[in-house]
């Protein structure tokens, strides 16, 4: 671990090359079986609430019939998520052909909403903890495609998601998360 400002960033975010591919994927992080969805801060659960209305016409009618039945999100203040469809894809997924993707962001693209998609998404697939403290990378084997080709590609993880840790953690704090990396990595 190494600290950057108030953030302990694990080794892995350091050393982890990594770019999606979603032709190899297929958007698997958002259709991961587990039973609960994105997890979303106390703060995003009024955000998805505002947004659904102009972006829920993208959704596959089950996911709506779901949405209708179970409601927006999951859990009580401080261990929110969104809703699953059967235990696995997030209910505000669409499928592009037999790609999974946000509905979200696609009302964010499409100039909709002003909101991209919960930051736990965004960050993917970078995790944080411990309350915002601790930044750190997590495996998946469905994403292998997508570590073959940061290797592939030479693209850290950092900087595959740079915007989204700019918008955690802000921008001074990403430019002297670069800069570490870069000293470490030399």
């Amino acid at each position: 671990m190494f600290i950057i400002g108030e953030i302990a960033v694990d080794e892995s975010v350091s050393g982890t090359k990594f770019a999606c591919d979603l032709n190899a994927c297929k958007g698997a992080c958002c259709t991961f079986p587990g039973g609960r969805g994105a997890p979303l801060s106390d703060d995003e659960v009024e955000l998805v609430r505002r947004h659904y209305p102009a972006v829920q016409h993208f959704l596959p009618p089950e996911h709506r019939a779901v949405i209708g039945q179970h409601g927006l999100t999951d859990g009580g203040p401080g261990n929110y998520a969104t809703q699953c469809v059967d235990g696995k894809a997030c209910v505000f997924v669409y499928y592009d052909e037999e790609i999974a993707k946000c509905a979200f962001e696609r009302g964010n693209d499409e100039g909709l909403t002003d909101w991209r998609k919960p930051l736990s998404c965004h960050l993917f697939p970078l995790r944080v903890r411990n309350h915002g403290t601790e930044l750190h990378y997590e495996y998946f084997s469905e994403c292998a495609p997508a570590l073959e080709r940061g290797k592939a590609e030479d693209v850290d993880v950092h900087r595959f998601v740079a915007a989204p840790l700019v918008r955690a953690f802000g921008k001074e704090w990403y430019t002297q998360l670069n800069e570490t990396i870069g000293n470490r990595n030399d």
